[in-house]
């Protein structure tokens, strides 16, 4: 009987451990599946906040006039078509007047709110932007020759924290289109600022391709927009017809020299639409809007975790003809129906 009591006591005390023991490993292992969850799911958040954080970005304008005005516009629309609209990404836009060491001292506050990349529009901007950070992502537009201007190592490669959009003009084929409407032209003028490295190379490259033209070049340089009147009054009487680059100099003051030349029945014969639009007579050239457009998508593609250092520097792809009906006028030139044919009016 004492066997039988003694038996049946241990085989309780066994259940009960059992019991307990099962028990306690349900709870570790719910406790267990709680902390999984509360990991995954912070971990999650973490993912949905990296996702919807808005991106800044910083825009130095070196100066107001129509064809930066578009590239910044351009800029704006690309980044939409890419998915940055503006409920994702903040961008803070400032205008350097025209002067390189305002252009620095925008680029320092944009490094200093450690903005996630910089938009350069023009070559002085992008010199000013590269010479603060080696760090911040830069994309730029409306600068000629990026490489000549130090901030890339080469246009496939550029090797840097920069990569953008050129806007390398067409210069020879300018020429030659100043060549078609004006066949009897010898002395042409060209304005430019000396002190913009995108002008001086668009100026050698005229040297080169105008003696196989018939043509000599009279320059007349200026270093503000204040001497552009000045600089358009001196080539009267001197010049057949002006030819000028994409100068941010002189097309911010583009209808001072629209003025002194048409006053003085002298074609004037632009690098860009904008000029043309400001009194010039005809352009086969760059649009800017585009050429933003395509900055922006740049600039998403570097927001999306690519590095500016892999991504080739953009050339333009097509050029457009654009004539100023009203200039046109003025001046009594009748232009080859042949160029008006394919060739958009502004008036």
């Amino acid at each position: 009987m004492v066997k039988t009591v003694k038996a049946i006591l241990i085989i309780l005390i066994i259940t009960v451990l059992f019991v307990s023991g099962c028990g306690a490993n349900q709870s570790a292992q719910q406790s267990s599946g709680q902390s999984q969850t509360a990991e995954s799911s912070n971990q999650q958040t973490a993912s949905n906040e990296a996702s919807t954080e808005i991106k800044t970005i910083g825009v130095i304008q070196l100066v107001e006039h129509p064809a930066l005005d578009a590239a910044r516009e351009g800029f704006m629309d690309g980044l939409k078509q890419a998915g940055f609209t503006e409920d994702k990404v903040k961008i803070d836009v400032k205008n350097a007047q025209g002067d390189f060491a305002t252009a620095q001292n925008i680029a320092e506050g944009f490094k200093d709110e450690n903005v996630d990349l910089i938009y350069a529009i023009a070559t002085p901007a992008v010199q000013a932007a590269y010479n603060v950070t080696k760090d911040i992502p830069i994309v730029f537009a409306a600068v000629t020759d990026p490489v000549s201007a130090k901030v890339v190592e080469s246009l496939d490669k550029p090797n840097t924290n920069v990569t953008g959009v050129s806007d390398m003009t067409p210069v020879e084929e300018q020429l030659k289109l100043l060549k078609q409407i004006l066949p009897d032209a010898k002395n042409v003028g060209i304005m430019y600022n000396a002190g913009e490295i995108n002008s001086v190379v668009q100026v050698d490259m005229a040297k080169k391709a105008a003696p196989a033209l018939g043509l000599n070049l009279v320059e007349a340089t200026v270093s503000t927009s204040g001497e552009v009147s000045q600089a358009a009054q001196s080539l009267v009487g001197r010049v057949d017809a002006i030819y000028i680059p994409t100068d941010n100099t002189i097309a911010s003051s583009i209808q001072a020299v629209a003025k002194v030349a048409n006053a003085n029945k002298i074609p004037v014969i632009a690098s860009e639409e904008g000029m043309v639009s400001g009194g010039a007579l005809i352009t086969k050239g760059i649009n800017y809007y585009n050429l933003g457009v395509d900055a922006g998508k740049i600039a998403a593609e570097i927001l999306n975790g690519k590095k500016p250092a892999d991504i080739p520097v953009m050339l333009p792809q097509n050029m457009d003809i654009v004539v100023n009906k009203t200039t046109m006028g003025i001046l009594g030139i009748k232009l080859p129906d042949d160029i008006l044919k394919e060739s958009k009016t502004v008036e």
